[in-house]
């Protein structure tokens, strides 16, 4: 290899520890690397062709707001013509609990002559968005929590301070302004052991735990006991990158040492634990919020999308629908005489035929349509299909797999389920409304009841 025109870039992105998704300018996708397929959990036969319209695209932001999808990131670099630059995006799915945060660039290449492309890369910093939850906590604890970089500790130089807390900035007198970048050696004087200083840059130099008590000084010069405890941080692959020290202010003890020695001896005891307590504390924190930010989206009971969750998707279905053709199908189904299902066998019965009713919908829809529990004992779905003849497809599908199933309860005797389903079709037009094609849908529901339950029917007017 003579230069680098002779790389082969391709190998180079299917090597690649970032994903990288090349898109046409109609937003449809032309190539995935192995990476960005694998953050995303898709095949490649999944992603390939897929555009920006696609209902099993969600993205939301930071706040935990799902965007627009002219927010996303090839649209807004398709409608700016402006590179994208570290904007954090959170990824919802239905196949994982807990949100996937990631950091995005993109960009597009060619000029007005030539074939024009978007690229977007990612990488996943879901471990970073815990890590700042991490640092809510420590902000705000009346313990000192000084952060130092694990690299360059040799004196005068280093360590270099990169975090203090607001108990810090209280005891010391200093601002965070005056002391990042600076060494902690700025609050040691003449009267610090040096015995005490050794030990702790041998236990930095080990990269070891080290619990040390040392006299140190203000912005003022007055002088303080402080007991500290000093540990390594270490990223997910196990290398020590900084070291936190857990401080307090110990100078009423120093003096008082026999009366509070039973109490110091109890304090370190906890100091030695702190780190554990606040991480697995702030790790139980955000799993909580993850799971919070999901029920926003999905039924907690059938882990299926809730009746928001499929409005939302429902229209960027439509919305991809007019752009490609085809008919919608919308659906409505309701579980026939569920309430004597609980009557007779309890409501616990009744949840286990709902959640084996769910399952039945995620066996039989593809990963592009859309469905959800509608309420109660009520489902909804929205298919693209090629003609009416298409709809009358999936309603039969569906109809034989719910007869198909039978729920064993909890005495032993088979409870047979079964359902009513109301279809309505149409082709999209520019005025769109949900409501009234829910509404068809939910007529022909009462009618596929009233006709003697167990069957679909097709909406055909008021009538």
């Amino acid at each position: 290899m003579k230069n680098i025109s002779d790389l082969n870039f391709k190998t180079l992105f299917e090597n690649a520890h970032i994903g990288i998704i090349i898109h046409a300018w109609d937003t449809s996708i032309v190539y995935a690397n192995p990476t960005a397929l694998n953050l995303l959990r898709l095949s490649y036969e999944q992603a390939i062709g897929k555009d920006a319209f696609d209902a099993q695209w969600c993205f939301i932001d930071e706040a935990g707001k799902i965007l627009m999808v002219d927010d996303y990131p090839v649209n807004k670099v398709k409608r700016t013509r402006e590179r994208l630059s570290n904007e954090v995006l959170g990824v919802i799915d239905s196949s994982c609990e807990d949100i996937t945060w990631f950091m995005v660039n993109a960009y597009y290449e060619g000029n007005e002559t030539d074939d024009k492309f978007i690229v977007v890369t990612f990488s996943d910093i879901s471990d970073s968005k815990q890590s700042f939850s991490f640092e809510e906590v420590v902000e705000n604890t009346q313990d000192i929590v000084v952060i130092t970089e694990a690299s360059h500790i040799k004196y005068p130089a280093g360590p270099k301070i990169v975090y203090v807390n607001k108990a810090f900035e209280k005891l010391t007198g200093y601002s965070k302004e005056e002391v990042i970048g600076e060494t902690p050696r700025i609050l040691q004087g003449e009267l610090t052991s040096k015995k005490g200083r050794s030990r702790i840059s041998k236990a930095l130099e080990n990269k070891e735990c080290i619990t040390e008590i040392l006299l140190n000084y203000d912005v003022n010069g007055r002088p303080y006991w402080i007991e500290m405890n000093i540990v390594p941080l270490r990223n997910k692959y196990a290398e020590v990158t900084h070291f936190a020290a857990i401080e307090r202010d110990v100078s009423s003890s120093k003096f008082q040492s026999e009366q509070l020695e039973k109490r110091n001896q109890d304090l370190k005891a906890l100091k030695n634990n702190l780190e554990k307590l606040v991480q697995a504390r702030t790790a139980e924190l955000q799993t909580a919020k993850s799971k919070l930010e999901k029920i926003a989206y999905f039924d907690p009971l059938t882990n299926i999308p809730n009746r928001r969750f499929f409005t939302i998707q429902t229209h960027k279905l439509v919305s991809g629908c007019a752009r490609r053709g085809g008919t919608v199908v919308f659906g409505l189904l309701d579980i026939d005489d569920f309430k004597a299902i609980n009557d007779t066998h309890g409501h616990d019965e009744g949840d286990a035929v709902l959640v084996s009713l769910a399952k039945v919908l995620t066996e039989n829809f593809r990963s592009d349509d859309v469905y959800c529990r509608f309420g109660g004992e009520e489902f909804a779905f929205a298919v693209v299909v090629d003609d009416e003849a298409g709809a009358i497809v999936v309603a039969e599908k569906l109809i034989k797999a719910i007869r198909k199933l039978d729920c064993i309860a909890s005495s032993g005797e088979k409870i047979k389920v079964r359902a009513s389903l109301g279809i309505n079709t149409f082709n999209v037009v520019k005025d769109f409304d949900l409501d009234e094609k829910i509404k068809q849908a939910d007529i022909a529901m009462y009618q596929a009841k009233q006709s003697g339950k167990d069957r679909y029917c097709v909406y055909e007017g008021e009538s």
